[in-house]
């Protein structure tokens, strides 16, 4: 089963698995992901149902249906933004959806439950960067407390319970599909903003860094968190380990999109609340007791997205710089 599995890296997830042979049950509400994410999928090994994770009864009637082996968590509410204006929305999504979650996998009697958290909103202003899975969280935006909540709720589970959880705090993930339009997608609207011939707009000095990682990597992440018989512990980062600031980034977009890079320079905004200046991920301990390979380097998945944008719709101007 795979929850906001008709979203961005959920749908990459479910295509994965039926390409592997598996029988997966998507529930997704579709507020944020959309059925055409998963043209390639349903038919083929997969089933969409419409559900919200809110919904607790609900959502124990199609676990005990379905009965899944494993299940991969991926509902969310991800905007930073959202949630600083709407705490108590952020958290029915990320907390109580994951608490629903959680109890109906473990009356399903489901294996193992594949957690999504958060890499940077978790650790918020630490001065360890690289960050490992040592550094004790101190998130400052709201969406960061929730994903933290949710994985203290796992680990209860696991206690008092015998569920097994295994939590992937993830970087900044980008890649085909995700929607520009958004706000949780910088990339995606870089991308876009270099396609149609406008400039990027930047929040604050540009300065902030983040670890952009690539979906193809999240999603053998999530395989290899399935699979693996023991995993040493609870939660594992997953990123690239490497620090980018957004201006980089923007210059490496141009590159990538063969664009003058006097032509994309930023358009500058004020920064937004609850945003950190500093996130990179310390992945070893993934690596090690995952075995995952060495991650797409940026170029390369730079190349992949501003292709497939290129294929498919090009946004229009409307929502592509809120």
């Amino acid at each position: 089963m795979v929850t906001g599995g008709a979203g961005f890296i959920g749908s990459h997830v479910v295509d994965a698995l039926v390409n592997e042979g598996a029988d997966v049950l998507v529930v997704d509400d579709l507020s944020g992901g959309t059925g055409s994410h998963l043209d390639g999928a349903l038919g083929r090994g997969a089933k969409l149902v419409e559900l919200d994770v809110r919904d607790g009864a609900a959502v124990d009637e199609v676990f005990r249906s379905f009965r899944p082996e494993v299940v991969f968590h991926l509902a969310a509410q991800i905007d930073v933004r959202v949630s600083m204006e709407e705490p108590a929305r952020d958290a029915a999504v990320n907390v109580l959806g994951s608490v629903n979650v959680f109890a109906a996998a473990h009356a399903a009697d489901a294996r193992r439950v594949v957690n999504t958290s958060t890499g940077g909103a978790i650790y918020g202003a630490t001065e360890v960067v690289p960050t490992s899975e040592d550094v004790a969280p101190n998130p400052i935006s709201a969406y960061g407390l929730s994903k933290l909540t949710a994985e203290n709720y796992a680990r209860w589970f696991g206690r008092m319970r015998g569920l097994d959880v295994v939590t992937l705090r993830y970087g900044n993930v980008y890649g085909p599909r995700q929607d520009p339009r958004g706000d949780a997608g910088v990339i995606a609207i870089f991308c876009n903003r270099a396609l149609t011939g406008r400039r990027p707009v930047v929040y604050g000095d540009g300065r902030q860094t983040r670890d952009y990682v690539f979906v193809s990597d999240i999603v053998a992440a999530n395989l290899a968190a399935a699979s693996a018989r023991k995993p040493a512990h609870g939660e594992y980062n997953i990123g690239t380990g490497t620090e980018i600031s957004v201006l980089e980034l923007a210059a490496a977009v141009a590159a990538a999109a063969g664009v003058d890079p006097a032509a994309f320079e930023p358009e500058f905004s004020p920064g937004r609340h609850g945003e950190l200046t500093r996130s990179c991920l310390d992945v070893s301990r993934a690596r090690r007791d995952l075995g995952l390979s060495p991650p797409i380097p940026l170029a390369e998945g730079l190349a992949r997205t501003l292709e497939a944008l290129a294929q498919g719709e090009r946004w229009g101007r409307r929502g592509a710089s809120d």
